[in-house]
C-alpha cells in the first residue's frame, strides 16, 4: 500500500509510520495474548473476566449496573451478560436487581471474587511489568501514555 496514489482523502502512511503501526499492532496483540494466557493458566480467568473483576472492585459497594459495566470494559450487553453468568457460576460475582429503581440488573463482586482478584492481580501486574514496563525507559513510557490518552480522548464516546 505504500506505493498507492496519494489523495487528499486518505493520509497514507509513510514507511516509518507503517513500521511503527505494525509494531504497535504486533506488540499489543502478543502482550494481551500473553497476559491472558498467564491469567488463564494460573487463575482460570480470561483478561476480559479479570478486567470486569477489577472494575467491580473499584465500584462503590463493589457493584455496578450491567449496562455501565459493559460500557466501561467496551463489551456488548450480550457479551457482558454471558461473561457475568460464567463468573456467577463459579461464585466470583452475583447478580441482583439495582436498588435505586429495581429495574436494572447489577453485578456485585463477592468476597470470593475479591479474594480471587487479589491473587490474580499479582500475576497480572507482574506480567505488565515484565513484558511491557521493563522494555521501555521512562521517556518512552510517558510518550506511549500521552499518545494513547489522546486516542482515548478523541474516540471516547464514539459508538462501537
Amino acid at each position: 500500500m505504500s506505493h498507492m496514489e496519494t489523495t487528499t482523502e486518505t493520509p497514507w502512511l509513510n514507511a516509518t509510520q507503517q513500521r511503527i503501526w505494525r509494531s504497535f499492532l504486533g506488540g499489543t496483540t502478543v502482550l494481551m495474548d500473553q497476559l491472558d494466557r498467564d491469567l488463564r493458566a494460573k487463575h482460570g480467568l480470561s483478561m476480559p473476566e479479570y478486567e470486569i473483576l477489577v472494575r467491580l472492585s473499584e465500584a462503590p459497594g463493589r457493584a455496578a449496573r450491567m449496562a455501565e459495566l459493559a460500557t466501561a470494559v467496551a463489551h456488548s450487553r450480550s457479551r457482558i451478560t454471558h461473561t457475568i453468568a460464567r463468573l456467577e457460576r463459579v461464585g466470583l460475582v452475583q447478580r441482583e436487581h439495582s436498588s435505586d429503581d429495581g429495574r436494572g440488573v447489577s453485578a456485585m463482586l463477592t468476597d470470593q471474587g475479591f479474594a480471587a482478584l487479589e491473587t490474580a492481580a499479582h500475576t497480572h501486574v507482574s506480567g505488565v511489568h515484565d513484558y511491557f514496563i521493563a522494555n521501555a525507559d521512562t521517556d518512552d513510557l510517558k510518550a506511549v501514555g500521552r499518545v494513547m490518552q489522546k486516542v482515548v480522548d478523541a474516540l471516547e464516546g464514539k459508538p462501537f
